[in-house]
């Protein structure tokens, strides 16, 4: 992986904290995510007409990833009604490099030197350790949810990097797709809230929304780029380093409890970062 994007995918992983911190803040999580998604897909709908469009060939991969994200953010918001940020962040993020690594290493013959899978699997283990430190660990229903948000993840991240490859304008495809996920959550706002409910979120908290939405798109538009430029597992474990972000944002903003064990999760997470530089 180059410094670029080495550099730039740690950009991306602090944008994706703060707008995960923003969601946590609201009273409403469903009514955040949902306005978040909309302003998103507003301001990817504004810059379309300025990239080339993706290849027809990335068109299956572009509906089934913005079907996972749609999921994702579904169960996110559920875990976040259970549990802390530096709780349901680190468990929902975590394991997703994992599976994403044994994926590609099947499905698309990515190899990687020991090195990095080292770096990976250190950066995953110092993930996972960092959950439960919080107020008397996370409740069941907090893992459990998070849990199946790291599906989501892993699958999201395997068909957007596929479809990125195969587009031939990776930033047609991230619009597209950014454009698609705000039609999905806004049929999903429909059926769960009814249409009314939706332009009163909109009216109620269009500035916050906008704010997550262009750190969201911000975000992963980087991280499609860095899925065509280095192995995925590589990209998604470098960003799972957003979980040090949440860490900070959680103990600072939001007056969660850091103990010693998340510091040594964060030192070895550090320590992945470090070997995947190496």
């Amino acid at each position: 992986m180059t410094a670029p994007v080495f550099f730039a995918v740690l950009f991306a992983a602090l944008l994706h904290a703060s707008w995960n911190a923003v969601v946590k803040l609201g009273l409403d999580r469903f009514a955040s995510m949902l306005v978040m998604a909309l302003m998103q897909s507003g301001i990817a709908l504004l810059l379309t007409p300025f990239f080339a469009p993706p290849a027809a060939a990335a068109m299956p991969w572009l509906l089934l990833g913005s079907a996972l994200h749609t999921g994702y953010k579904l169960f996110l918001i559920r875990a976040y009604s259970h549990g802390d940020l530096s709780e349901v962040y680190p468990v929902s993020r975590g394991t997703a490099p994992l599976i994403v690594a044994d994926v590609g290493l099947v499905a698309l013959g990515e190899t990687m030197t020991p090195g990095r899978y080292a770096a990976i699997a250190a950066i995953a283990g110092g993930i996972l350790l960092m959950a439960g430190g919080g107020r008397g660990g996370a409740s069941r229903r907090a893992l459990a949810w998070a849990l199946g948000t790291a599906c989501f993840t892993a699958g999201y991240t395997m068909a957007d990097g596929i479809g990125a490859r195969l587009a031939q304008s990776v930033s047609g495809f991230a619009l597209l797709l950014f454009v698609i996920d705000g039609l999905a959550m806004m049929t999903a706002g429909t059926v769960v809230r009814g249409p009314r409910a939706i332009g009163e979120a909109v009216a109620a908290a269009w500035r916050p929304g906008l704010a997550t939405g262009a750190m969201s798109l911000g975000s992963y538009w980087i991280a499609i780029w860095a899925f065509t430029q280095a192995p995925l597992a590589l990209v998604a474990a470098l960003r799972e380093t957003s979980v040090l972000f949440a860490l900070l944002i959680g103990a600072l903003f939001l007056g969660e409890r850091v103990g010693p064990r998340r510091w040594l999760a964060a030192g070895l997470i550090g320590t992945g970062i470090v070997l995947i530089r190496l």
